[in-house]
This record gives structure tokens, sequence and C-alpha cells, in this order.
């Protein structure tokens, strides 16, 4: 499929200029209305247009997609960054029968997300980013809006593996003088859910201006800020959420930070035993 961080508007004015008099009338369609063709099936999206599923099929492969699955997902990602809430409440409004069978709808969305992080996650990358967190002198943990709350989540957790980690938020422009003078060792760990508040985007552009090691865990192929990092995680969604659903990068989030725990050894056991101590100390937590 197209490069990681090109959203599918662009790929199309990329290509334009070599589909055939179809295949343009297909690109003019489905950007003329993402939000109708992202249900359709080819044998649709053909009907739409007055062409044959082979022409849809080969508009695809012109794009430079390998099935028409992942051409579904490029659109999915474009809208997810595009729509306005009443857009997204027309779309995500389903009629609820029940509050069982709408329980059951959100668990097994949650379920599908997840399983599709699973499947995509590269592992590679993973013990990369392992490596960093584990071995950087300080670790920034910068999340905005919706992303805030993983943010926090992530810090929190990596806070009991390792020293020096510190938990921003992209709106609080004091975050900026914290990148400014941090030292070159400090990894910086940006979330960014769609619709990506420039807040965010700045953020990880000015850690990266300053030659910081960016680490990037997003819910799209398209983020904005993929260009600008050295690492990215995906944790990407199979529907177009109404308010934001963060349950596949949480998931990404705890496998990563158990998976590292795993990579501390001694020195895991030595940080966890001050912070015990501290607690007792303190009367931090309850006990009977």
């Amino acid at each position: 499929m197209g490069k990681k961080g090109t959203s599918l508007n662009k790929i199309i004015n990329k290509h334009y200029s070599e589909l055939t008099s179809k295949g343009k009338i297909l690109a003019e369609f489905v950007m003329s209305n993402p939000d109708k063709a992202v249900f359709m099936t080819t044998r649709k999206l053909a009907a739409a247009v007055g062409a044959s599923e082979a022409t849809v099929v080969r508009f695809v492969r012109q794009l430079k997609y390998e099935s028409y699955a992942l051409f579904i997902q490029a659109l999915k990602e474009l809208i997810d960054t595009e729509l306005t809430l009443i857009e997204r409440n027309r779309l995500a409004n389903p009629v609820v029968r029940s509050e069982d069978a709408e329980l059951e709808r959100i668990t097994n969305q949650d379920i599908e997300n997840i399983k599709a992080m699973a499947k995509n996650i590269d592992l590679t990358e993973v013990k990369k980013i392992r490596k960093i967190l584990k071995e950087s002198e300080a670790v920034y943990m910068i999340g905005s809006r919706l992303s805030y709350a993983p943010a926090f989540y992530m810090g929190w957790t990596l806070a009991k593996l390792r020293k020096n980690v510190r938990v921003f938020k992209g709106s609080d422009r004091t975050t900026i003088d914290q990148l400014v003078f941090a030292s070159p060792k400090t990894a910086v760990v940006v979330i960014a859910t769609s619709r990506y508040p420039n807040e965010i985007i700045r953020m990880g552009k000015l850690a990266q201006r300053h030659k910081l090691k960016l680490i990037l865990i997003t819910d799209s192929s398209s983020c904005p800020l993929i260009q600008f990092s050295d690492h990215v995680l995906i944790a990407p969604l199979k529907a177009i959420p109404f308010l934001g659903n963060p349950a596949s990068m949480i998931s990404l989030i705890n496998y990563l930070v158990h998976t590292l725990a795993a990579d501390m050894g001694k020195e895991l056991k030595n940080h966890q035993e001050k912070l015990e101590q501290a607690y007792l100390e303190n009367d931090i937590l309850f006990r009977y």
C-alpha cells in the first residue's frame, strides 16, 4: 500500500494523471462521497459510477494498494481525520434494540480493534522501542485531549519500572520549556489519536527539531506525525469512532510495558523496592 504517513487524498492526487478515464471518475466519486464509498463493496462502488468490478480492482491497484480491503481502511482513516462530531454521530448512530445488544456491539468493536492491533504490530519495532525506553536518561510522555488518557496510563505504569518518567499535556505550553532544555538522551513518547490536535503535532515537531528520540504511538498510518518520528507503533481502528476509542491503544501500551518489565532485570527489583518503601513510609496505600 501507499507510504506510511501518506493520506489517501495525497495518494490519489499523486497517481491521478496515470488513471484511466473510469479510474478518474472513481477517484472523484470517492473523494466527493467518502462517507458513502467507505461502506461500499467493489460491486456497489462500480455500479455507482457505471463501471465494472474489474475496473474498481484495477483502480485500487493503480493506487498501489494490495487489496480493496486496504484501500477501504485508508478511506476510513481519511474520514476519521476529517469528520466533525455531528457527522460522526450520523455515521455511528445505530438503532439500539436493547442495552444487551448495544453492550455486545461495543465490546465486539473493541475486540476487533485489539485483534487488528495484535495482527499488524511490528515486533521488531517493539524491541527497538523497549531498548530506548530502558536505556534513555529520561522518558517524557506527551498526550493531548483524548490521547492524554493513554499517555498518562503509559507514564504511570512506566514509572513503576524505571526512574525519570514524566507526563506532559500537549495543551500546556510549558511543555515546550521542558522539551527545549531536555537532555539529548531523553526519549519522547507522543500518543496521537485522530483527529490529531495541532498542539500534539507541534510538540512532536519540536522534539524532532531538538534531536530527541521520538517514539509515536498512534491509531492510523495517516497520522501526520509519522514523518517526524524515529519509531512508530500503530493500533488501527476497524471502524470510525464516534467519540474516540483508545481500547486497542491501551492494550498495545499494556503489552509494551509488560514486556519491558521482563527486560529490566535487577534494575526492576531495586526500583520497585524503593517505591514500596516510600509507599509504606508515607502511608500512600490503604492497608487492612
